[in-house]
């Protein structure tokens, strides 16, 4: 079995340039067909807290994903258990289930001055409508991961921007997860360079 400290490097290669308009599975443009794993052959990913997943399938995307993007194809993937996987060094995020992926996005994190924890979180609570009023601002489709207020949840995600230590997705994909994750659901937050 193939153990991958990190995936997706080169389908996922983030690009900074001027946001485009988020994409679903239908967009042509990504040419996302399904790439299968054989049996016996998937690759296990290293995560945080000496946790290994191993892979199924993931998402084939074929050209850099910008500010704001995402894809989200569920198609034929089975029901299973639901784990999020967020690489703060390359700002995307895998939502797996049966250890097959079927969303990704480019996030935002924690600024400097207020950095996104690593680690392993359960999802301790969603709030499908939640305004902070610690910074005043709309979390919608929040799925929150510390006791402290670090969460999952829409936001803008542009260039130049940082959040206090959440992570930021666009408000579609948010709306996507929040409606496939339970409470208690891991997410695994890491800097592959780390891993």
């Amino acid at each position: 079995m193939l153990i991958v400290a990190t995936a997706f490097t080169a389908a996922r290669s983030f690009t900074s340039v001027p946001a485009e308009p988020a994409v679903a599975a239908a967009d042509p443009s990504y040419d996302n067909v399904r790439q299968w794993y054989p049996r016996g052959e998937a690759p296990v990913l290293a995560l945080p807290g000496g946790q290994t997943k191993a892979i199924q399938s993931v998402l084939n995307i074929r050209r850099p994903m910008k500010y704001g993007d995402f894809v989200w194809d569920e198609k034929g993937v089975p029901e299973g258990p639901l784990w999020v996987r967020a690489d703060l060094d390359r700002q995307i995020v895998s939502v797996f289930r049966g250890g097959n992926e079927i969303g990704t996005a480019v996030i935002l994190y924690g600024a400097d001055s207020k950095p996104t924890p690593e680690g392993v979180f359960p999802v301790l609570e969603k709030a499908a409508d939640y305004h902070s009023r610690t910074y005043d601002a709309p979390m919608p489709f929040t799925l929150r991961l510390t006791a402290d207020g670090v969460a999952i949840h829409g936001s803008d995600v542009r260039e130049r921007a940082a959040t206090h230590g959440c992570i930021g997705v666009p408000l579609e994909f948010a709306r996507r997860l929040f409606n496939q994750t339970q409470v208690g659901d891991e997410v695994f937050v890491l800097k592959s360079a780390d891993t």
